[in-house]
């Protein structure tokens, strides 16, 4: 079986990333061929509900679709569902299914995204050992937390603690256990930390920090989680968040440069002029001091996407967007833009102590990220500051009645 669009545009992967590349073709004028090959049989959904609303009491069964499934035909983007890309033949300039099917393409943009990082200790591929990446995934685990069952989630990242937050709603027993010595270690300071450890406790969670897994105990299914101290914590239901792990294979066994993803310039090009890549499976680099960067997120890969359909369509691709991300936790919504660092200087605005604040974080005296709990009137004015590079004025900025806006350094003495 062969399917001819040599001259168009074939899309490996059809979440956030690449979605946006077909469509974002279409809209900006492009009239080649546009191939969506999809590894899911339903129609490409929003993945930030997964832990979220889809796990809420009462929520809904079904993950908002990215597009409406008549929109791809309207657009003339061509899905194939249910389809795993086996193989790339670069000198032909050919993706290959594991049926044998090969698409033909002019340029080819990789948006296979990440897998879960699985738990590899004894036990770990146990029944009521669960992950969350997918819709299926989610309906498995929304089913498993019942009143009163024992939760036992491995990770305290977003996912862990959203899953956390959502498993007490439902009337579970929660245990937290992260590696690290405090919650969201990798993408957060020690404050926003303390905050969200502090909240999940109040809802009845038991948060074990500086501890590690050495296996899963249980039969026929999972029954408790053996720590490194030896101790086993009972378990009904085991929720692994530990990271994802980007799908870089496809690119790497065809010759693509790669580290922990795929890498790719600032037009989001690999190492091959004729394929792009964009979402989670993208490494960023720079010839530049930047160090490169692999971010998973949803704004990461729309940016990249819009990136990619620049490049296609022979349009300069803007300026680099400020990173942003989010998580709601027992009704507390944290948004963060830029990217924090160990070393930063912290700035407190306004107190944790009301359940609505900020934290800064400058680099040189430039704000480098900031966190917003609750206080969104901060957020937008912070991720602007960040793209200015302007110097920052900690007192001013550590003042809630004086508009963060207005704490460049050259506004102080005004």
């Amino acid at each position: 079986m062969s399917t001819d669009h040599a001259g168009g545009v074939v899309v490996v992967g059809a979440g956030h990333a690449g979605v946006q590349v077909a469509f974002g073709l279409r809209a900006g004028g492009w009239d080649g061929a546009v191939t969506l090959l999809d590894t899911d049989r339903r129609v490409p959904y929003e993945r930030p509900p997964l832990s979220k609303e889809l796990l809420a009491d009462g929520g809904p069964e079904l993950a908002p679709p990215l597009r409406k499934a008549e929109l791809y035909p309207a657009k003339q983007i061509v899905r194939v569902p249910g389809v795993e890309v086996a193989r790339l033949d670069r000198d032909r300039r050919v993706a290959v299914d594991a049926e044998g099917a090969e698409y033909g393409y002019q340029h080819l943009v990789l948006c296979n995204g990440s897998r879960v990082r699985r738990l590899d200790v004894p036990g770990g591929n146990l029944p009521g050992v669960h992950y969350l990446k997918s819709h299926v995934d989610a309906t498995r685990l929304r089913t498993a937390l019942q009143p009163g069952r024992r939760v036992v989630v491995v990770g305290a990242g977003y996912i862990g603690l959203e899953v956390a937050a959502a498993a007490a709603k439902r009337g579970c027993e929660v245990t937290v256990l992260e590696f690290n010595d405090r919650v969201m270690a990798r993408v957060t300071g020690e404050t926003v930390s303390r905050y969200f450890e502090h909240l999940h406790q109040l809802h009845g969670a038991d948060v074990r920090l500086g501890v590690s897994v050495t296996g899963v105990e249980g039969d026929d299914i999972a029954t408790g989680v053996v720590l490194s101290t030896g101790e086993t914590v009972p378990a009904d239901v085991v929720v692994v968040g530990v990271g994802v792990v980007p799908n870089d294979e496809l690119a790497r066994a065809s010759g693509i440069d790669c580290h922990d993803g795929v890498l790719v310039d600032e037009r989001a090009l690999t190492s091959d002029p004729a394929v792009s890549a964009a979402g989670d499976v993208a490494r960023w680099w720079s010839h530049g001091e930047l160090p490169s960067r692999r971010l998973e997120c949803i704004q990461n890969a729309t940016h990249g996407a819009k990136r990619v359909v620049a490049h296609l369509l022979g349009r300069p691709a803007g300026e680099p967007e400020v990173p942003w991300f989010w998580t709601v936790q027992h009704g507390v919504r944290l948004q963060t833009a830029g990217l924090w660092d160990p070393a930063d200087e912290v700035v407190l605005r306004g107190s944790a102590a009301t359940g609505s604040f900020s934290v800064l974080y400058l680099r040189h005296g430039v704000l480098a990220a900031i966190d917003t709990i609750n206080a969104v009137q901060d957020f937008l004015p912070g991720k602007k500051l960040i793209a200015a590079g302007l110097p920052i004025d900690p007192a001013r900025a550590a003042d809630p009645t004086i508009k963060l806006s207005a704490s460049v350094r050259e506004l102080a003495h005004a």
